[in-house]
């Protein structure tokens, strides 16, 4: 397989078929993301006739993985006549792959009609994870998400409408410790709002190569305390209104894991948190925490 830089996909899409059809991020002007900084990453649609070759080898020695991730950090803004063939291509190279996942940004979602997303759908895209980090629109602004709260819950109602299985990620931390609840309490209400079927919780990593790992260096920012981190996850749980939705928060990133489903797990969550709080509960040292 043809791989350029640094390909980061999903915990979810690990047993996945990693198609690289572009290099870096298009937006890569959040904050606290390092992972598309070197040069070598410079955002590019990739060439058809790369993509091509990996299809190939793909079909010849990929036959027991049933997924494919379409990489890197926003496929979705490759034009839709082309995703829309690429989609086609894998299904007809690739029969036996159940669903065809990708990253999208929310100002790329929003430029999807609905009837382009159904299109896509029909084409075999089943899944679409999607950024979030905070539902608080000051804090959105400070980590350069390029988007709002009000277009965040806009463009995932729009993969859901389309019938597209959403996943939404959230960061602990990323308001700092200043803005701890205010991001918890505002995310709640996002999420509340969007309805994902998946919400995947991950906790803040400061990294040297990013504003805000420099911010920190500089005093500027803080994040919270590993207890400030608890009360956030805890408040955005707490605040969440009654949808189903698969819920994790069981990355690397994390001090402790939580899987489950909600709202059925709901009271478990919050009783294991509140075991991690008291101190009852096993937190996960720094070393073996990691992106």
């Amino acid at each position: 397989m043809h791989y350029q830089g640094s390909i980061i996909r999903p915990p979810s899409e690990a047993d996945a078929i990693i198609l690289q059809v572009a290099v870096g991020c298009p937006h890569n002007r959040c904050t606290f993301c390092g992972a598309y900084r070197e040069p070598e990453q410079r955002f590019q649609i990739k060439d058809e006739e790369f993509v091509e070759r990996d299809l190939d080898f793909a079909a010849r020695h990929c036959r027991r993985l049933t997924t494919v991730f379409l990489a890197d950090g926003d496929a979705l803004i490759i034009p839709q006549q082309r995703l829309l063939a690429l989609c086609r291509r894998i299904r007809e190279q690739l029969p036996w792959v159940r669903r065809i996942s990708l990253y999208a940004n929310c100002r790329t979602l929003l430029k999807r009609s609905p009837e382009e997303l159904a299109a896509l759908k029909a084409a075999g895209l089943g899944r679409i994870y999607m950024g979030l980090e905070s539902g608080c629109d000051q804090v959105l602004r400070d980590i350069s998400k390029g988007a709002s709260a009000a277009e965040m819950v806009a463009a995932g109602r729009r993969a859901r409408e389309a019938g597209i299985f959403l996943s939404v990620t959230c960061l602990l931390g990323i308001g700092g410790a200043t803005r701890s609840q205010e991001h918890a309490k505002a995310t709640a209400a996002v999420l509340s709002e969007m309805q994902p079927n998946q919400i995947a919780v991950l906790t803040l990593m400061l990294l040297d190569n990013t504003e805000l790992g420099q911010a920190a260096k500089e005093g500027r920012f803080q994040l919270p305390s590993q207890s400030g981190l608890l009360h956030e996850l805890r408040t955005m749980l707490d605040g969440l209104a009654e949808f189903r939705c698969q819920f994790h928060a069981n990355h690397a990133s994390n001090y402790f894991s939580l899987e489950g489903r909600l709202p059925k797990d709901r009271e478990r969550f919050l009783a294991q948190i509140g075991c991690a709080l008291a101190g009852t509960a096993r937190l996960k040292p720094e070393w073996l925490r990691g992106l």
